[in-house]
């Protein structure tokens, strides 16, 4: 079910897929919204209780200003507050993985355990991918072709306006949140407490593979690494063992380490 809530003056949506399991927050990444979780949610179901976030300028959610790290992390915070679940896992992709570790690093009392997929904790990605994007397309089909292979990984976020078909997200504002997300993050990934899954895809362009082995170095004891065949966007490439490597690390966290 779609909901909403407020916070500084914005509008933040999200998809709360339902039953009574625990909370299970989710965050993606650029270029995606909530709804990239369906799956998750359905595999996830009844033991999971997935809600997923529209973070800022993705999906339903109002576009801002800003979209530096304590920005996005504090929607996290609002969106945690707004539900009263108490404290739960945290999940998130690529621009939610780092969102999902600084939240669990700066609110350590309200995150039980942490899926981080396929992001390192220093990140220096370019934004070419992003200024290449077609603006507006005549039909969803003409946006899909010229995306080309990528269009699978989009087409969640595919929006039909008064001028053609375009995006949930701005382009623009897209840029704006890459550039703002690179840096050196291992001072709040190292700060984390809490269980920990790390999750690789072996064909990542991304994140790599020993990036993501001193990632867990660095948090020996705490922190479990699972790589799978998949590119940057594990969950949707090998699916079935995405959500089979989350469900086995929910069950029972604390063996996996």
């Amino acid at each position: 079910m779609r909901r909403f809530f407020t916070v500084g003056g914005r509008r933040l949506s999200y998809l709360d897929f339902g039953g009574s399991g625990a909370p299970l927050l989710a965050l993606h990444g650029h270029y995606n919204e909530a709804s990239a979780f369906t799956p998750l949610a359905e595999a996830l179901s009844p033991q999971w209780r997935v809600i997923a976030l529209d973070q800022r300028g993705h999906g339903a959610s109002d576009r801002a200003e800003s979209y530096e790290r304590d920005d996005y992390v504090a929607d996290v915070a609002a969106f945690h507050r707004h539900l009263e679940v108490g404290p739960a896992v945290v999940l998130g992709h690529s621009l939610g993985g780092v969102n999902a570790y600084q939240y669990a690093s700066r609110h350590a009392d309200r995150v039980t355990a942490l899926i981080v997929e396929d992001i390192g904790a220093v990140v220096d990605s370019d934004w070419s991918f992003t200024t290449a994007l077609p603006r507006r397309a005549p039909s969803r089909d003409a946006l899909a072709s010229a995306l080309g292979t990528a269009a699978p990984y989009l087409e969640c976020s595919f929006r039909q306006s008064k001028d053609g078909w375009g995006f949930s997200f701005d382009i623009d504002d897209t840029v704006a949140s890459q550039k703002a997300l690179n840096g050196d993050h291992w001072t709040d990934w190292t700060s984390v407490t809490c269980p920990t899954l790390l999750i690789r895809g072996t064909r990542s362009d991304e994140l790599a593979a020993t990036h993501a082995r001193e990632m867990i170095v660095r948090r020996a004891g705490q922190a479990h690494l699972v790589e799978l065949p998949a590119g940057h966007v594990v969950h949707h490439d090998a699916q079935a063992q995405f959500a089979a490597a989350v469900s086995a690390f929910l069950s029972e966290p604390h063996k996996m380490l």
